[in-house]
């Protein structure tokens, strides 16, 4: 422990001990219902004055106090106990620290301590007086409100206890943020605790900075302003009969800063049960203001009433916007919890298939062992070099035939989509030619024919002519000549359509079984495996008119895929009818059809 007691003080109690131990050595979450049992250790019957102080020190001394106030702080509907063991550890908390005298060490327990354990009650306070305006059920409101009720008092308890600490109580900001609420239950709650701060430290208004004194007045006023109900009426009014009472000098404070005040409590507040201190409190303020007020003076009261309201109005809106930041931060925090579990469990699965992939790998490995193992024990001792040569070339085609596919496959996946924005370039650059020189063509002017000769020119062309004929006069021919030269062109002219007929029939050959090889080859491509192939799958190679009518349902589909083209595909086509599809595309399917042993052109 921290401040575990020397060996030369006198012992501790075995209680505290024990519960001290249980406390170290147990969990998070088991904690609170075992600080339960300082209840039952602090009411002994048997217990003096005395011996109640060394208990208290033995239970400060073992650190069992700030459990407590740690304590505080969690969230307790995930707690066993529930808010119920938060109010009970509240109260003992502060009957734990009313009545101690920390001799060693006092200024850690007076300033550092106690000004903690304040604000983690009204902490704890907050989040009771939160749940009880959100719930709906009538007995879970009651016991928030019963469990609200026993934190408030252990706080009345505690600086009761120690004076010094009601001036840390109202310049806690948790304190302000229960006050301002539209609650009756809570707010009546509420302002009982300043009565009673204001009754321990009649002077601790005075000791606090003016803006906590300020909100606090205002807040008050704004209750008479704002609400007509007589219990919250009389509760304010009784608070602000005290302050003028024992504070001499916030009368001046009332009747400057709130200068309509006291024609709001003889207006609205008359006749509503509790005139005898409404008398007190209009008295003391008359005296203060008794000089008459005239038309300026009203209107200020006036503008400090509209000021005050406008001031709680302001910070109601504030402390309204809180849930929602809560919200926001707790939705974000769910996802990010959120997503570190889909992580983890990712991380799980990856794991695990990890696991099951190398199960499966050394399964397969001892199962390629035993055989090995159980085909050396067949084989002679003579084949064994031999058997393992084979495997071994066996075993190498493997590797390399599925490193060839696998790099085939890579290289297509790369290509295939730079192959097609190749292909998509080419029909918009073609279609962009097609459209320019149709655009050029248009700009020409029309075909004119050549205007007609003049007689002049003729007859200069004609000269022309008959001087050229002088020049180059012309062979003459005799009748036999003109015979053997006829049968000699004949004779040539049937040797060329003899040889281009045979190259012709030979060409179409080449292409018929070019094509009849192109058509088997799409065929095996497009051919399941052998461990899923059916008889079905065997006609088509068995039979040649299967894979003919094969071929015309890919062309025929071909065909129907061409109607539903991209736009960029049919650029160049928009003059050309519907009905009619281009012949390169036909061709490109068309093109290695093979019928009845022939292909069709």
């Amino acid at each position: 422990m921290a401040n575990a007691p020397s060996a030369g003080l006198e012992a501790a109690d075995p209680r505290v001990l024990a519960l001290a131990a249980q406390v170290t050595e147990s969990r998070e979450k088991d904690i609170p219902p075992l600080l339960l049992k300082l209840k039952g250790i602090l009411n002994s019957p048997s217990l003096g004055c005395e011996e109640s102080k060394k208990i208290k020190q033995d239970i400060y001394d073992y650190d069992l106090t700030r459990y407590c106030m740690l304590v505080l702080r969690q969230d307790h509907s995930r707690l066993r106990g529930g808010w119920a063991t938060a109010a009970q550890l509240a109260e003992i908390l502060s009957h734990c620290c009313v009545g101690l005298e920390v001799k060693e060490d006092p200024e850690e327990f007076y300033k550092k301590f106690l000004p903690s354990a304040i604000d983690n009650l009204l902490f704890l306070g907050r989040r009771l007086q939160a749940r009880f305006i959100r719930a709906i059920k009538d007995e879970e409101k009651q016991n928030f409100l019963r469990w609200f009720q026993t934190v408030t008092d252990a706080i009345c308890w505690l600086f009761g206890g120690h004076i010094q600490l009601a001036a840390c109580v109202l310049q806690n900001d948790h304190f302000l943020q229960l006050l301002i609420t539209d609650d009756v239950e809570t707010a009546i709650i509420m302002m009982s605790v300043l009565h009673n701060i204001l009754r321990v430290n009649s002077s601790v208004l005075l000791q606090v900075d003016e803006e906590t004194l300020h909100s606090v007045l205002d807040e008050l006023v704004y209750k008479l302003s704002s609400t007509t109900n007589p219990v919250i009426g009389n509760a304010a009014t009784k608070l602000l009969l005290l302050v003028a009472k024992f504070c001499k000098q916030l009368v001046k404070l009332l009747t400057a800063r709130y200068k309509g005040l006291r024609g709001l409590l003889s207006k609205q507040w008359t006749g509503k049960g509790f005139d005898r201190d409404l008398n007190q409190l209009l008295d003391l303020l008359y005296l203060e203001q008794s000089n008459g007020k005239g038309e300026m003076q009203r209107q200020h009261e006036a503008a400090c009433i509209i000021q005050a309201m406008w001031r709680g109005f302001q910070t109601r809106k504030r402390l309204k916007k809180l849930p929602q930041a809560v919200t926001t931060l707790q939705r974000s925090f769910r996802a990010k919890r959120e997503q570190e579990l889909q992580h983890l469990k990712k991380q799980k699965e990856d794991e695990a298939l990890k696991l099951q992939m190398q199960l499966q790998r050394q399964r397969a490995i001892r199962l390629f062992h035993e055989r090995q193992l159980a085909l050396l024990e067949v084989i002679h001792a003579s084949q064994v070099n031999k058997y393992m040569e084979e495997m071994e070339g066996k075993s190498a085609l493997t590797i390399q035939r599925f490193w060839r596919g696998y790099r085939a496959r890579r290289n297509f996946h790369r290509q295939r989509q730079s192959l097609k924005e190749h292909k998509a370039a080419v029909v918009i650059q073609r279609a962009a030619c097609k459209f320019l020189e149709k655009r050029r063509r248009r700009r020409l002017s029309p075909w004119k024919n050549p205007k007609g000769l003049t007689d002049e020119q003729r007859l200069a062309l004609q000269q022309k002519v008959d001087d050229y004929i002088k020049l180059h006069p012309a062979s003459q021919m005799s009748e036999e000549m003109s015979k053997e030269l006829h049968m000699q062109a004949q004779e040539k002219l049937a040797q060329f359509l003899l040889r281009s007929r045979l190259e012709q029939r030979a060409a179409q050959r080449r292409e018929t079984l070019l094509a009849q090889v192109n058509t088997d080859v799409e065929l095996l491509m497009n051919a399941p495996g052998l461990a899923e192939t059916t008889e079905k799958d065997l006609d088509v190679f068995m039979s040649r008119s299967v894979p003919v009518a094969t071929k015309a349902r890919q062309s025929h589909n071909t065909m129907l895929k061409y109607t539903r083209w991209p736009w960029w595909k049919k650029l160049g086509d928009e003059f050309v009818e519907d009905d009619v599809i281009p012949d390169d595309a036909l061709n490109a399917e068309l093109g290695t059809l093979f019928v009845g042993g022939r292909k069709s052109f």
